[in-house]
């Protein structure tokens, strides 16, 4: 029974950074319906952002916040050169454009920061505290990622749910044409939703730095495809979908692992969107949508 407690608060600390990463899947496939493959290399970015303002001397809290700013800007500046002009092509052509522009950050990063892995600042002196008899143990690092996560999943449902931005984003999510009719600037609504998404991811990357001491410029491809499939198995679009589906699939992989079936985390992982796509395609949360053909 210890060790299922153990992988449990380890699988909702791994689990945290997923569902960052993946709300901001989610909420630019809410607003454009695009798959932004790119998502995982910003979470990579904010990362080495977090990483050059600790080595710098700053503090955790600065250090996050340089990191979600600066995310924050590039992700309007992809947003703006790579997308905004395909506005209205079709989705395979933007789908390949979000493919490159993974590449080109990954590649960028390698040029720019070399390909070695670096180890990441040690933020916090790390505290453990002990239950059952010693046999499980929370570290003060994996509660700042837990309260970080939740602080942060609050404050998205309140800009989403009671501010000007978050409802000109709901209304664009609907109905994209009857929110121009409306008067609301669908190209800012879009831009503030790659702003919110990368600074999400931004802060993963700090938070996984923090965790795991080591970072490199292909970090952000294999906890980007996790995070998608955490999207899709919460029901893509669908923002606590997202949320819980990140932490299950954390959780699930932490029990593979902390089983003695730790080369299998992966395969169960791809396996379980596999199994919900076919009992429930739009996700745990998602609800069927009818097209018009």
């Amino acid at each position: 029974m210890e060790v299922f407690f153990q992988q449990l608060i380890n699988g909702l600390s791994l689990g945290s950074i997923y569902a960052l990463i993946a709300l901001g899947y989610t909420m630019v496939y809410g607003i454009i319906r695009l798959i932004n493959f790119a998502h995982g290399d910003v979470y990579m970015v904010g990362a080495y952002v977090g990483f050059f303002a600790t080595t710098q001397g700053w503090g955790f809290l600065p250090s996050l916040i340089i990191s979600m700013v600066v995310c924050a800007i590039l992700g309007v500046v992809i947003e703006r050169l790579a997308y905004k002009p395909l506005r209205g092509a079709p989705k395979i052509a933007v789908l390949i454009t979000a493919i490159g522009v993974s590449f080109f950050l990954e590649n960028g990063g390698v040029l720019a920061v070399g390909a070695k892995i670096r180890t990441f600042p040690n933020v916090f002196q790390e505290v453990q505290y002990h239950f059952f008899n010693g046999s499980v143990v929370i570290t003060n690092r994996q509660i700042v990622i837990m309260v970080v996560t939740v602080l942060l999943m609050l404050l998205l449902q309140y800009i989403v749910h009671y501010t000007k931005t978050g409802k000109a984003m709901r209304a664009v999510s609907h109905d994209t044409q009857a929110a121009m009719l409306m008067g609301i600037n669908v190209d800012n609504t879009i831009s503030a939703t790659f702003a919110i998404g990368s600074s999400l991811a931004a802060a993963a990357g700090v938070l996984v730095g923090i965790y795991y001491n080591a970072i490199n410029p292909y970090m952000g491809i294999m906890p980007g495809l996790k995070a998608f499939v955490a999207a899709v198995v919460g029901g893509i679009g669908v923002i606590p979908g997202a949320f819980v589906g990140g932490l299950s699939l954390g959780v699930i992989e932490a029990l593979v692992s902390g089983y003695g079936q730790s080369l299998y985390r992966d395969a169960v992982a791809f396996a379980l969107l596999i199994i919900i796509l076919i009992v429930k395609p739009s996700g745990l949360f998602g609800s069927n949508v009818r097209e018009k053909v």
